[in-house]
């Protein structure tokens, strides 16, 4: 369809003539095709656009199709109407929030309303609008980069294995009994408090003189080590006060993402 000035429009919204309308067919996740370096490329599930940077230009993005160029969560009304704005500008596009509910990008990153908006990295990265009862709506964004162009398709090369780390015995065991709740795939996970840990690993190994002090410092020494190597979130400077669990549950969620413990260490729980 097309307005009175011949633009493309997707409902009432006009889509500028360096931007242009995209199917939901494929993920974005794939790659996009050859693009003008810094085109922004946005899709939900009812369809998206494509957009050449240019100083100002906007895409809009909420639940009323009319009055946005990508739709999204359009049968939920926990969805703002118009919940957020893309935006080019200082050679960057911006995501800026413009809804009630934060928005989710990657590492769990929230955006909340009238915070500062974010700018988006080259390449693929998935936003989620949260919904009613739980759901979360995808957007999914890519940036093209210099090459313009899909990643190098690398179907027959060896798998990249993950970077584990390095732990003693005893550091191993200490770590599979604070982070039992996580290998057993708890919905909240939450490290076992200090005496807890500690009495659990007197049964497991008597005579070792387990303690929470003792264990205390050998999880710190396990958290300075990692730090140290960059893993970021495992010091207090980091987190900020109140620190809580955050240093112990930083550590525990890189022990698993890099598979350093896995569920199958719960094994030694029973004496394995």
């Amino acid at each position: 369809m097309l307005d009175c000035r011949g633009k493309p429009v997707i409902g009432s919204v006009p889509v500028e003539a360096a931007g242009t309308r995209l199917s939901a067919r494929e993920s974005l996740a794939f790659g996009v095709p050859p693009a003008k370096p810094g085109t922004m490329f946005a899709l939900a599930v009812a369809g998206g656009v494509t957009m050449t940077p240019r100083d100002g230009r906007q895409v809009l993005f909420g639940r009323n199709r009319p009055e946005v160029h990508v739709c999204v969560g359009e049968d939920d009304r926990k969805v703002s109407r118009r919940h957020g704005e893309l935006v080019y500008t200082a050679e960057h596009w911006w995501v800026r929030n413009t809804g009630r509910l934060p928005l989710r990008l990657p590492r769990s990153r929230l955006l909340f309303p009238e915070e500062d908006p974010l700018p988006l990295a080259e390449g693929y990265t998935p936003l989620f609008v949260r919904g009613s009862g739980g759901r979360e709506h995808l957007l999914e964004l890519y940036v093209s980069g210099a090459d313009g162009g899909r990643p190098i398709s690398r179907h027959q090369e060896v798998t990249e294995p993950p970077r584990t780390w390095r732990l003693s015995g005893d550091e191993r065991l200490a770590l599979i009994v604070l982070g039992q709740r996580y290998l057993l795939h708890e919905a909240r996970p939450q490290p076992l408090p200090w005496r807890q840990a500690a009495d659990q690993l007197a049964e497991l190994r008597p005579g070792q003189n387990w303690g929470p002090k003792r264990l205390e410092h050998l999880v710190s020494g396990v958290r300075r080590r990692l730090s140290k190597a960059g893993v970021a979130g495992l010091t207090k400077e980091e987190v900020g006060e109140p620190v809580g669990n955050a240093l112990n549950d930083n550590l525990l969620r890189e022990l698993m993402l890099s598979t350093t413990l896995v569920p199958p260490d719960l094994a030694a729980l029973d004496g394995e």
